[in-house]
């Protein structure tokens, strides 16, 4: 497909589908989304210069069709993020010290007019046929929309298979942090809707991310929700148990959300009972998964955290040196060690603060959650921030 270069929308090469911006939106709300892109890419088009803007692409899921409808009395709203991908011809990171502020004070101008968050991600298109194989390379690739520019290569869509193991890990280590983050919203007064709001769609998110995972972990995961959740039938009626029924039936809820969210919907209570059966799944999954990946057995959270093996092993030392210099400075210390990835942090830190709730009045867990962390303490709030801020660095 030729790109179009008068501001018009350009679909992505790949899944052949509907030029749409979601599955069953209405057309006031399709033509709202096509207007948001207008202006967002006149905005783009007045702040980088032509000789060095490349390519515009609207990822996420809007990008590949399938964006969440939120239904209301005056017809469909947007409810997810409008994720743009600004390629611009150069060094990303002089691009982005050039433009990143100039884009955040467009995203922060056209988000009142569009109704919901824009952000902006600078690269370019040698950077994205440079990409290895991730879910990320995978579902740009695979579905975007292409409003200005060349056309965008990266892993054909045709390589699903090849997503590394390790990205499961990953998936599941971010939805299950933003279930850690709902799980303190629970506990503040008061309980606000938009509170509700944080703790219904994280939830949710995990219920998804549950069933993705295990789908990227068997080298099945696809593109689109709907398809992936088919496989995941698939997969259950293959080899069924009381497991993967379990991820089946949250997965289905994870996909409905996904594409027509709710506000609102469930009181405090409900939402903290949901939230530990969620967490119960999220942990069942966590375990089976990484045993896989890793090649060894974790009876418990508390055991996968005490665990000393490499949990990242798929990353170089040298490379972890510097990621951990990066992070921390000169903080570094013998334990946790420099050599391994700062992610394994993440992993260990998770797995007490979500899944062991008695791991800051323990004194030997206490003091793996300081040496991870680098905090000391006994308030969980300094735990949570602490874990925020590396987290934020290396998701």
């Amino acid at each position: 497909m030729t790109a179009t270069d008068d501001g018009g929308i350009a679909q992505a090469d790949g899944p052949a589908r509907a030029p749409r911006f979601t599955l069953d939106g209405d057309d006031a709300l399709e033509r709202h989304l096509g207007q948001t892109c207008a202006r967002v890419l006149s905005g783009i088009r007045g702040l980088v210069p032509p000789q060095k803007l490349e390519a515009v692409l609207l990822g996420g899921g809007y990008g590949r069709g399938e964006g969440g409808v939120l239904r209301g009395p005056g017809g469909g709203r947007p409810y997810n993020d409008l994720e743009f991908y600004v390629a611009i011809r150069g060094s990303r990171h002089l691009n982005e010290f050039r433009y990143h502020r100039r884009l955040d004070v467009l995203g922060e101008i056209l988000s009142h007019l569009a109704d919901a968050e824009i952000e902006f991600k600078i690269t370019s298109l040698a950077e994205l046929a440079s990409r290895p194989t991730s879910m990320f390379s995978y579902d740009l690739a695979a579905g975007h929309r292409r409003l200005w520019g060349t056309q965008a290569s990266g892993p054909p869509a045709s390589r699903a298979r090849e997503i590394p193991p390790a990205e499961a890990a990953r998936l599941l280590m971010n939805r299950c942090s933003g279930l850690l983050f709902a799980r303190v919203e629970l506990g503040q007064e008061p309980f606000t809707p938009a509170a509700a709001d944080f703790v219904g769609r994280n939830i949710a998110k995990v219920q998804l991310a549950c069933g993705d995972a295990v789908l990227a972990a068997t080298g099945q995961y696809h593109w689109s929700c709907l398809e992936r959740h088919r496989r995941l039938e698939r997969l259950a009626l293959a080899e069924p148990s009381p497991w993967l029924e379990a991820v089946l039936s949250h997965h289905r809820t994870g996909v409905e959300f996904k594409l027509h969210p709710a506000v609102g919907g469930l009181p405090h209570d409900a939402l903290m009972t949901l939230h530990g059966e969620v967490a119960a799944l999220a942990l069942q999954c966590w375990l089976r998964l990484e045993a896989g990946r890793l090649g060894r057995a974790f009876p418990s959270a508390r055991a996968y955290a005490e665990d000393e093996g490499d949990q990242c092993p798929e990353s170089s030392p040298i490379t972890n040196v510097l990621l951990n210099l990066r992070i921390f400075g000169f903080r570094l210390q013998i334990h946790p060690s420099p050599w391994r990835h700062p992610r394994q942090r993440i992993f260990r830190s998770m797995a007490l603060l979500l899944w062991e709730p008695s791991a800051i009045a323990d004194p030997a867990l206490r003091s793996r959650l300081e040496a991870e962390l680098h905090v000391r303490g006994h308030a969980e709030g300094r735990w949570i921030a602490a874990y925020r801020s590396i987290w934020r660095r290396i998701r």
